[in-house]
C-alpha cells in the first residue's frame, strides 16, 4: 500500500464533489450527501465501514505498475482509503484489485470487520466492468445479488445539472401527455425532470407511472432503465464533438523523438485498426439508441405505452451492452483530451508512449472478429 499520488487521481481534493462518473466512484462524497438517509446506511456498499468512505478509480496502468499483475492488462481498479474523508487532498492508502498479494493489503485496509468474502466479491465484480458509471454498475451488482441502496449510484451534481437540461428537451412531449389537464404541471417540466432523475420516489410522478402503465412493483425498475437510456444518450450526445476531434487528431500526433521504420509501421497499423474498431463501437451504440428512440416515439406520437413499458422491462441485455459501449467510448475520448489538451501541440515524447496508449484503446475495444449482430446505418459517424 502506498500514499496515492498517481495521475489517475491527479488531485483527490478535486474529487470531493464528484459522486459517480465512468472512471470514479466516490463513496466518501455519497456518504456525506446521504447523511441521515436510513436506506443508505442500512444497505451499504461494503460490509466494512472503513471501505464505505473509499474512492474507487478505474486506473490506467503505467510503467512498473504492469509488473504487479500476473496477467497483462492495461487498466485496473484502484481502491483508495482517504486519510480524512472530509479532506481528500490529504491523500490516502491504496491497493489495486487483483495485484499480487492484494488480499493482505486489502485486509489491513478494511480492518477486522465481518463478511470479508462479501467485500472481496463486490470489488472483484467491479473489476470486471469496463466502466464505473452508476447505471451500469448498479445493474451489474444487482445481477450478482448484492443488496446495495440505490443512493450509492447517483451521478455527480454537475453532471446531473447538465443532464437535466438535456432530458428536459427529450421528454417534454411525454410530460405533456402524462400531465395534460393537471393544473400548472405542463409548464413545470424542470421540476418533473428533477423528480425523475433523483433516486427517491416522488408522488408528483404518479401520472407518469399511470401513463407508462407500470404496476408499482415494476415502476422503480422501469424508471431506472429509462433513466439509464436517457443517461447514455446524454453521455453520447456530449461526446460526439470530442470523438470527431479524436478521429481528426489520431493521424496527426507527432512523436518528437526519432522513430524507426518498424515502430512507424506498427503505429500506422494500430491507428488504422483502432479507427475501424472505434467506428464499429459508435455504430453499435447508436443503433441501440435508435431502438429506444423508436419505441419512445411510439409512446409520445401514438400513445403506445405498452410497447415502451415492455421495452424498459425486457431489455437488460441491451442496457448492459449500451453501458459498456458508452464507457469504452467515454474513456477513449476523455483520456485522449487529457493527454492532448486543447491549444497545445499534438506531440508526444516517444513512439513507445504513443503505441502504449493506442494499444490500450485497441485492446479495450475487443477483437476484430467480434462483429455486431446487425447492419449499422451507413451514416453512423455523421456526427
Amino acid at each position: 500500500m502506498a500514499k496515492t499520488a498517481d495521475r489517475s487521481c491527479r488531485s483527490l481534493r478535486g474529487l470531493e464533489r464528484t459522486a459517480s462518473t465512468s472512471r470514479v466512484l466516490n463513496l466518501a462524497a455519497l456518504l456525506a450527501r446521504n447523511a441521515g438517509n436510513e436506506q443508505h446506511a442500512k444497505y451499504p456498499f461494503f460490509a466494512a465501514d472503513a471501505l464505505n468512505g473509499a474512492v474507487i478509480v478505474r486506473h490506467r496502468l503505467r510503467g512498473p505498475e504492469y509488473e504487479n499483475f500476473e496477467r497483462h492488462r492495461f487498466s485496473a481498479t484502484k481502491l483508495i482509503i482517504p486519510f480524512a474523508r472530509d479532506d481528500l487532498g490529504l491523500g490516502g492508502r491504496s491497493v489495486f484489485v487483483g495485484e499480487r498479494y492484494w488480499m493482505d493489503a486489502f485486509e489491513e485496509l478494511r480492518g477486522k470487520a465481518p463478511f470479508l468474502e462479501r467485500d472481496v466479491a463486490v470489488l472483484e465484480a467491479i473489476d470486471e466492468m469496463p466502466s464505473l458509471d452508476p447505471f451500469l454498475l448498479r445493474e451489474h451488482l444487482k445481477r450478482r445479488d448484492f443488496d446495495i441502496s440505490p443512493s450509492h449510484f447517483d451521478i455527480s451534481g454537475p453532471d446531473l445539472a447538465r443532464m437535466q437540461r438535456f432530458v428536459g428537451t427529450e421528454i417534454a412531449k411525454l410530460i405533456e401527455l402524462a400531465y395534460r389537464g393537471a393544473d400548472g404541471m405542463e409548464g413545470n417540466i424542470n421540476r418533473l425532470v428533477e423528480a425523475l432523475l433523483v433516486s427517491k420516489s416522488d408522488e408528483r410522478l404518479e401520472p407518469l407511472r399511470l401513463t407508462l402503465r407500470l404496476e408499482k412493483e415494476n415502476y422503480q425498475e422501469g424508471v431506472f432503465a429509462w433513466k439509464g437510456f436517457l443517461y447514455y444518450k446524454w453521455v453520447l450526445n456530449s461526446l460526439w464533438g470530442q470523438l470527431k476531434e479524436v478521429f481528426a487528431e489520431l493521424g496527426r500526433v507527432r512523436v518528437t523523438a526519432a522513430v524507426d521504420a518498424i515502430s512507424r509501421s506498427e503505429l500506422e497499423n494500430t491507428r488504422n485498426r483502432l479507427r475501424g474498431k472505434l467506428e464499429r463501437q459508435v455504430r453499435l451504440v447508436r443503433t441501440q439508441l435508435q431502438v429506444y428512440d423508436e419505441v419512445f416515439a411510439q409512446l409520445t406520437a401514438s400513445g403506445n405505452a405498452l410497447a415502451f413499458r415492455d421495452f424498459l422491462l425486457k431489455s437488460p441485455d441491451m442496457f448492459l451492452s449500451l453501458g459498456e459501449g458508452c464507457g469504452l467510448i467515454s474513456h477513449i475520448a476523455t483520456y485522449w483530451r487529457y493527454q492532448f489538451p486543447v491549444g497545445r501541440p499534438l506531440t508526444i515524447g516517444s513512439a513507445d508512449q504513443l503505441l502504449d496508449m493506442l494499444q490500450d484503446f485497441d485492446a479495450s475495444l475487443g477483437q476484430d472478429e467480434s462483429a455486431t449482430p446487425f447492419s449499422p446505418p451507413s451514416n453512423a459517424l455523421a456526427i
